[in-house]
């Protein structure tokens, strides 16, 4: 079972409002996320510190199990309420997030018997865009919360990881937007340009 997790969080300062509510294409953004994604997941939740600014939406809605703790905090969150073993999680602000890269993640998770599937661009990994085994995961993200770390990756030494080259995550990538954060303004317009 795949459940899709979707990551909304963030406090947005760049932005100055919650970019996740803001109008994507007619429609907030967070819901443009979840349209575009949700068909391919068995179930789907969104982890958000203001749930009522969510409810719209319909689906389970989790604040975060460790107040204050970042996007390792709302990792843990998602992973804690997933309903299925495999948890697609992708930030809110992803409007180019690619499904095809989580069909393909789920059969690599399977057959690779791999913990983690995340894609490496030359910047480094995406945790924000990647396919978690939930039962193995959990508790080394728990561990890295009670030993005061804030990194996203700062327990992938503890689980198996099968990590995209970047030649292998371009083929997820092809116009270079899938991984593209909307953080300003001036992104949600360009990005709308370019869709």
């Amino acid at each position: 079972m795949l459940t899709l997790a979707i990551q909304a969080g963030g406090k947005s300062s760049r932005m100055g409002q919650d970019k996740a509510l803001m109008p994507f294409r007619g429609i907030p953004l967070v819901q443009y996320v979840l349209d575009r994604l949700a068909p391919i997941a068995d179930n789907t939740i969104i982890t958000t510190n203001t749930p009522d600014s969510y409810r719209f939406l319909d689906v389970p809605l989790y604040p975060d199990i460790r107040p204050d703790r970042g996007a390792l905090g709302g990792l843990y969150t998602a992973l804690s309420f997933a309903k299925g073993n495999f948890v697609a999680v992708v930030a809110c602000d992803m409007p180019f997030a690619s499904k095809q890269f989580f069909l393909t993640a789920s059969k690599l998770i399977s057959e690779s018997g791999a913990d983690l599937i995340i894609p490496q661009t030359e910047y480094g990994f995406e945790p924000l865009h990647a396919l978690y085994r939930r039962d193995v995961c959990i508790h080394p993200i728990e561990a890295a919360l009670d030993a005061d770390k804030w990194k996203v990756i700062s327990w992938f030494d503890k689980v198996k990881i099968h990590a995209l080259s970047p030649a292998e995550t371009a083929l997820f990538n092809p116009d270079g937007l899938t991984f593209w954060n909307l953080n300003t303004p001036e992104d949600f317009a360009k990005a709308e340009t370019v869709l």
